[in-house]
């Protein structure tokens, strides 16, 4: 007798289908800058006109990455296995206090590596933000991006954003709900998630390298393809 499919159905199917489509979102400090710098260099010269909204040189990327305040904003990185950033994203608070009526604001701008395209990257990033500056009580956030930014525009409107453009350069404001108790418990989980993953990462390159260097080791000691 032919057993039946059971339905994907049920918390341990949402749990795996969460579980594919999870990806680890870590918060960057100052001790990540070099990563960072290394990163936004990586990108052509196509990218970091939609991202920076010109054609922003080497050094104009240094003194960006200089002029990080860590304090303030929430940066977010996603990391390969090898431990390189991939995908980083800046929430910039406003620095002075809103006027009265004029609800606090943070603004979005990401880069996503050519080779992490097409994955979803920067719409997860987005979403990780969104969670972010709504448990910091930030009513808005507010995206400037070029017109030709279709794949930023795009997350902006699926979030449910109003899109406005003004000839070459579009503006998108989302208006976030308040925070909740659930709210605060799913990004500690996130970033909690996020470190073990990172973790476990750096302890596997560890071994990694130990692997390569006992090989090399013995290559020495008994010759190539001679066992101890």
């Amino acid at each position: 007798m032919t057993p039946q499919a059971v339905p994907a159905t049920g918390p341990i199917a949402r749990l795996r289908r969460a579980l594919s489509d999870w990806v680890p979102i870590r918060p960057l400090a100052v001790r990540h800058r070099r990563r960072i710098v290394g990163h936004l260099l990586g990108l052509g010269e196509r990218d970091r006109y939609l991202r920076f909204g010109y054609a922003a040189g080497d050094a104009q990327i240094e003194r960006y990455v200089a002029g990080l305040d860590f304090e303030r904003d929430e940066v977010l990185g996603i990391f390969n296995r090898r431990l390189e950033l991939v995908a980083m994203a800046h929430l910039a608070y406003a620095p002075a206090p809103q006027l009265p009526g004029r609800p606090a604001m943070a603004e979005f701008g990401v880069s996503v590596s050519a080779s992490m395209r097409g994955r979803g990257i920067g719409r997860r990033l987005f979403d990780r933000a969104a969670l972010h500056a709504r448990n910091r009580g930030i009513d808005t956030l507010f995206i400037h991006a070029l017109s030709e930014n279709a794949p930023m525009l795009k997350i902006a409107r699926n979030a449910g954003a109003k899109v406005e453009r003004a000839g070459s350069e579009s503006e998108a404001w989302l208006r976030l709900v308040p925070d909740t108790v659930s709210s605060h418990v799913d990004e500690a989980l996130e970033r909690h998630l996020a470190e073990v993953d990172f973790q476990f990462k750096r302890h596997l390159r560890e071994l990694r390298r130990l692997r390569a260097h006992l090989r090399a080791l013995k290559t020495r000691l008994f010759g190539p393809g001679k066992a101890a």
